[in-house]
């Protein structure tokens, strides 16, 4: 039987602190360096990202530590040591057990949706026999390890969740790396122990709110939150309690009335207003007890909606229009607005007992410009995603394509004021018409004559006044400096430094353009 080195504590109590980080953070990158040493190989980035070249193929550090992992706990299994093996110890052998099962078992399985019946059935099989092998060290309960089909369990939530967060959330810039990130910890929190030992069936109950510039993708995040919530496997019947199709509904706010909104919301019953012809289910109760309702501009609701809101997210419960009995709200609630909820509550427009307990868990998306600042890179992934959805197998083509246009005709700098939504409307009209039209250079015009040129026509400037205003014009019309450049004839750096800051921001003002740094 193998001696245990104390080289092979240090190896267990470095893959104990790898197995419970988010595998998002820097941290998790400087984990697998302590574990791996010599034979770690670096990648790009400061954090796991999608790739541009992404494929179905595990990073080779991960495929490193998982048999550098499974080679040490049957070796700890097997050791006369693990007779008389500490209670830290035990617990690192524990958490390495579990990174083992992950995988091994789970973080295998391919990303269809949902898993076949025969294939869960399997993947359950080897696991349990595996699980029942590496916990038959003596004293290991006394560390309060979980069950087979609850670690199975919180093990698939977790494959789902890096899955939503890393398909759902691109780029590569620190920005971007929060995000993720936040999203993870907004599902597990920063506790992944306390999480699986105890928070799993209660962190539903806490809302979370997320929140950012318009078209920067809050309904993604929501949908990555909503869809790795906690579900029971049941081993008898080799299924879990709800299937992932069923775990989120969205719900847009700013598309209905607020007489359909309660109606949609929390149901009502025959008669209870006209047209109410039959008893309706609202879609508070015909959510999974593992699901998540997903409530959009969520800053839009009325006041008397924030009251019936705020049952719900306080006490959990609700009743359907036309109805007094109390029902249970049993699933997660995801709002999302770009409104400043701050500012909404000093109006009097939104309720400030409501807002705090909606932003117990908040998460915030960046501006598109942002990511772009620290990360160039990112304009040809996240056209390349979006290309991938308009142009099937054309798509590296119409990437090419549009990100050569952008390049020449907005130029790197161009604010992007719509954010993700503007860049995918930007593709889909180069797409159909080779060309993009920018908002800001018809629509968001000041329609009243420029009071410059009153001031050209009365002689009051000088040329290099005239040139000033006439760049910071023609900048604000194409929203580039390239662009400018190009219809200028001038250098961009040119272009640049003739900008009348005061003027742009005026023009911005009047058109009602957020104003940009970039």
């Amino acid at each position: 039987m193998a001696q245990i080195t104390p080289a092979d504590r240090r190896k267990l109590a470095a893959l104990s602190r790898l197995a419970y980080c988010n595998p998002f953070s820097p941290e998790r990158i400087a984990a697998e360096q302590d574990v791996l040493g010599a034979q770690f190989v670096a990648d790009n980035g400061i954090a796991w990202s999608r790739s541009r070249e992404e494929e179905d193929i595990e990073r080779p550090n991960v495929t490193r530590i998982t048999l550098v992992a499974t080679e040490l706990v049957h070796k700890f299994r097997t050791s006369p040591a693990s007779q008389a093996m500490s209670s830290e110890m035990l617990g690192q052998y524990w958490d390495v057990v579990t990174y083992v099962l992950l995988y091994r078992h789970v973080a295998t399985l391919k990303r269809e949706e949902p898993i076949r019946p025969a294939v869960l059935s399997k993947t359950w099989l080897a696991f349990r026999e595996e699980y029942d092998l590496l916990c038959d060290v003596p004293h290991l309960e006394s560390v309060g390890i979980q069950s087979a089909a609850h670690l199975f369990a919180c093990l698939c939530q977790v494959r789902r969740a890096f899955v939503n967060i890393y398909d759902f959330i691109l780029g590569e810039s620190a920005a971007s790396v929060r995000l993720r990130r936040s999203v993870w910890e907004s599902i597990f929190t920063n506790d992944l122990r306390r999480y699986r030992r105890t928070l799993y069936s209660r962190l539903g109950a806490l809302p979370t709110l997320v929140t950012g510039p318009s078209g920067t993708g809050k309904e993604l995040v929501a949908r990555a939150i909503g869809l790795s919530q906690y579900v029971p496997f049941d081993e008898s019947r080799k299924r879990f309690a709800a299937s992932e199709a069923s775990l989120f509904q969205a719900l847009n706010l700013s598309a209905l009335s607020a007489t359909l909104i309660e109606s949609e919301l929390f149901g009502h019953r025959k008669g209870s207003f006209t047209g109410a012809v039959a008893d309706r289910k609202g879609w508070l109760e015909l959510c999974q007890p593992h699901g998540a309702i997903f409530l959009d501009e969520i800053g839009e609701l009325e006041m008397a909606l924030q009251v019936k809101l705020l049952r719900v997210v306080q006490q959990r419960t609700y009743s359907a229009l036309g109805e007094s009995t109390e029902r249970t709200f049993a699933g997660k609630l995801i709002g999302a607005t770009n409104r400043d909820l701050d500012a909404e509550m000093r109006a009097g427009r939104f309720r400030a007992d409501l807002y705090y307990r909606l932003c117990a868990d908040r998460v915030q998306t960046p501006h598109l410009r942002e990511q772009l600042d620290d990360c160039p890179e990112d304009l040809e992934a996240f056209t390349l995603h979006i290309s991938r959805r308009l142009a099937g197998d054309d798509a590296e083509l119409l990437c090419r394509q549009a990100v050569d246009w952008i390049e020449s005709h907005l130029g790197h700098d161009y604010p992007w004021p719509g954010n993700i939504r503007e860049l995918e409307q930007c593709v889909s009209s180069i797409l159909i018409r080779g060309e993009y039209l920018p908002a800001t250079t018809n629509a968001a015009l000041p329609r009243a004559r420029p009071s410059w040129l009153d001031e050209i026509h009365a002689a009051e400037l000088n040329a290099d006044e005239v040139l000033q205003k006439y760049c910071t014009w023609i900048y604000f019309r194409t929203g580039s400096y390239e662009a400018a450049a190009k219809h200028l004839g001038l250098d961009r750096r040119t272009v640049k430094s003739r900008i009348d800051q005061a003027m742009l921001d005026g023009l911005k003002s009047a058109a009602g353009v957020v104003s940009n740094d970039s």
